[in-house]
């Protein structure tokens, strides 16, 4: 039974999750050559707080960006 767990920023809507769960099922169904209903997905949250880019927090890069959205935009 294949087991995929997501470490995603906090703050994602549910409808992406639920899309990015689907999109992932079914690729880990078809390259392990698995059931869909096998292939479990968990999303964990974590806060801007505690993912660290390097040595430096998200919620701190986020404060110091500027102009358009960038790669660490919030959600």
């Amino acid at each position: 039974m294949p087991f995929v767990n997501i470490q995603i920023l906090k703050g994602h809507p549910q409808a992406r999750k639920d899309e990015i769960a689907r999109r992932v099922t079914a690729a880990v169904a078809e390259l392990a050559e698995a059931a869909p209903q096998d292939v479990w997905v968990v999303f964990e949250d974590v806060t801007a707080d505690e993912w660290f880019v390097g040595a430096e927090r998200v919620s701190a890069l986020r404060k110091r960006a500027a102009g358009p959205a960038t790669a660490l935009a919030k959600p």
